[in-house]
């Protein structure tokens, strides 16, 4: 597993659909989720690069991505399994390198705690298939206040 691999031992509270449960060490890729391969099936369907964000959470290099300079109106999706996560008319251009929304579709996206820095920060997942897409901060603007900082290699842009 990679540098920022899955908190060990203990849990964290995820939020998901509007339920919560604990998710620990492991769950990620272990089946708590409607879609599960095992690790070689993410390996074939998925690049070296998408893997080690979605099923490592590891972090792209900041402003890498296609995506951050993408306008269209669309919906973007999980890269790995399809879901669809944001709206285009929630992006907004943060600054930060990454793709940026002010908030996500509804029972898109599951949180849980992430201490692997000084400060703890929540860290967003697909709800379906569990990938890492980024975090959420509390300093985005109008009309949630919400930065939804998303790896571009977790998404898929599908235009309208």
């Amino acid at each position: 597993m990679g540098r920022r691999g899955l908190l060990v031992g203990g849990g964290a509270f995820l939020l998901a659909g509007g339920s919560y449960g604990i998710l620990r060490a492991g769950d990620t890729q272990q089946g708590t989720f409607e879609i599960t391969y095992s690790e070689a099936e993410w390996r074939k369907r998925l690049t070296p690069e998408q893997f080690a964000v979605l099923r490592q959470e590891e972090t792209e290099r900041p402003f890498t991505s296609p995506l951050n300079d993408e306008k269209r109106e669309g919906v973007f999706h999980c890269a790995g399994c399809d879901l669809a996560l944001f709206s285009s008319a929630d992006k907004f251009e943060s600054g930060t390198g990454w793709p940026s929304f002010t908030r996500t579709l509804p029972d898109a996206v599951g949180y849980r705690t992430d201490h692997k820095l000084i400060f703890a920060r929540t860290e967003e997942h697909c709800a379906r298939c569990g990938g890492h897409l980024g975090h959420v901060f509390d300093d985005g603007p109008p009309p949630t206040g919400k930065r939804h900082c998303i790896n571009g290699l977790a998404l898929v842009f599908r235009p309208a």
